[in-house]
């Protein structure tokens, strides 16, 4: 029996429910003579993890099984900060805006600074983790691929 994991909470299903789908987002379930609608809002296969929304209730679920208790015993379940030195540019441009300051802690996927290149503006963003030891760039600074931008403890 798999074990479904809904607002993270346990549930066994009991019973059987029908599931009629519409397009590839929106569908219908059917649960003891009563009948749902609902929204597939993410999917995500590699987690096994889907947020729906049912009658203007969103849930979160999650699928575990066999594999999922052998992933979670093996430690493999654990996401893997990168520690992160330095941000370099990643390509010549102007620092528009910095989002960070000395001291601050970042995680992955935090907005560190805006760069304009080829009249575009790039929004760097995190990929690991660190505290913010010193930033070497200011606004409006011109800086070539490569330059070293931000360094962490």
């Amino acid at each position: 029996m798999h074990k479904w994991i809904i607002d993270r909470e346990e549930v066994f299903p009991s019973g059987k429910a029908n599931v009629f789908w519409h397009d590839e987002t929106f569908f219908d379930i059917e649960y003891e003579g009563r009948r749902f609608h609902a929204e597939l809002q993410k999917f995500d296969i590699e987690k096994a993890t889907l947020e729906i929304k049912v009658n203007h209730r969103v849930f979160s679920l999650k699928r575990e099984n066999a594999l999922s208790d052998l992933i979670k015993s093996m430690g493999l379940d654990k996401i893997k900060l990168k520690k992160l030195t330095t941000v370099e540019a990643p390509m010549p441009g102007r620092v528009i805006e910095l989002y960070i300051q000395v001291g601050d802690e970042i995680k992955p996927g935090d907005s560190l600074l805006s760069l304009e290149a080829m009249k575009m503006e790039n929004i760097l963003k995190s990929e690991g983790a660190g505290k913010v030891k010193k930033i070497e760039v200011k606004p409006d600074q011109v800086v070539d691929k490569g330059f070293v931008m931000i360094r962490f403890d």
